[in-house]
């Protein structure tokens, strides 16, 4: 292989892969299914341990105090939707059955972070694909690493909106169309917006990105003067690189999930990806 080519294959790979290339953990190495993914009621619930209950109890209770104010409304009517059991980790049926009645949504259990062929195809058909295991007890404010608090938390309240939920399947389905650097640009989308956006609504600026609503540490830098904050801009976005080991110092701000929906669409097909 030249030097060019190994340059451009680089290029195309997702900052996930190349912390794994480089050994940062293990965690974040992206994982091929062998078969389906179990989803809805075919979803076995784990045995889970009673202090992984309590670590899903601290984390519950203190996003739930810390986020009104900060989390944008659908996300919070989402959480009531939800109606996650304070004091014990939530069944991945239960949460499917409800993304199954406000959106058409599903949930599938699967063991770790997919590669992303994996993951966007079952973004496509409105599958969410959530792990079921949490964070080890240091990581409470902060985890690089997908977990169900991450997934159920983080994820599923914004799923129940509408027009999140439309814009979410879109991304699935126009990475499936997705060649060479435009694996990379929707990947950048992908992380400013539906893990780490902010919106600016008549009550200021609220967060929307799922990886700033399930982190204790995130959720509170995000809104400050320390990130640089720019305008909502898919073409700048999507060759905005970023680092998945810290907090983020800059972020892409909406005007609302019409807006999100609609730009994301009109990217996509002037790309010929939908």
């Amino acid at each position: 292989m030249s030097e060019d080519d190994k340059k451009k294959e680089n290029e195309e790979l997702s900052a996930y892969e190349k912390a794994a290339m480089s050994g940062d953990d293990p965690r974040c190495v992206p994982i091929t299914l062998d078969g389906p993914a179990p989803e809805g009621n075919d979803i076995v619930y784990p045995d889970y341990s009673a202090e992984e209950h309590e670590t899903w109890k601290i984390l519950y209770g203190r996003q739930r105090k810390l986020l009104p104010g900060s989390a944008c409304r659908e996300y919070l009517d989402g959480v009531e939707l939800m109606d996650f059991p304070e004091d014990k980790i939530p069944y991945l049926g239960d949460v499917g059955r409800v993304l199954e009645k406000t959106t058409n949504w599903q949930v599938a259990r699967v063991p770790g972070l997919l590669f992303e062929g994996d993951f966007f195809s079952r973004l496509a058909r409105r599958v969410f694909p959530s792990t079921d295991y949490i964070r080890p007890r240091n990581e409470l404010d902060y985890t690089p690493a997908p977990d169900l608090f991450h997934d159920i938390f983080g994820h599923t309240p914004m799923i129940t909106n509408p027009q999140f939920a439309d814009f979410y399947q879109k991304i699935g389905e126009a990475s499936m169309n997705a060649e060479g650097p435009f694996r990379r640009r929707l990947e950048r989308i992908y992380w400013f917006t539906v893990e780490f956006g902010l919106i600016d609504t008549s009550e200021g600026l609220r967060i929307y990105g799922n990886g700033i609503l399930s982190s204790y540490a995130e959720s509170q830098y995000s809104l400050t003067d320390k990130v640089e904050k720019r305008p909502f801009d898919l073409a700048v976005m999507s060759e905005q690189d970023y680092d998945v080991w810290h907090m983020q110092e800059l972020l892409f701000v909406i005007e609302s999930f019409e807006q999100l929906e609609q730009g994301f669409y009109d990217w996509a097909k002037s790309n010929s990806l939908l």
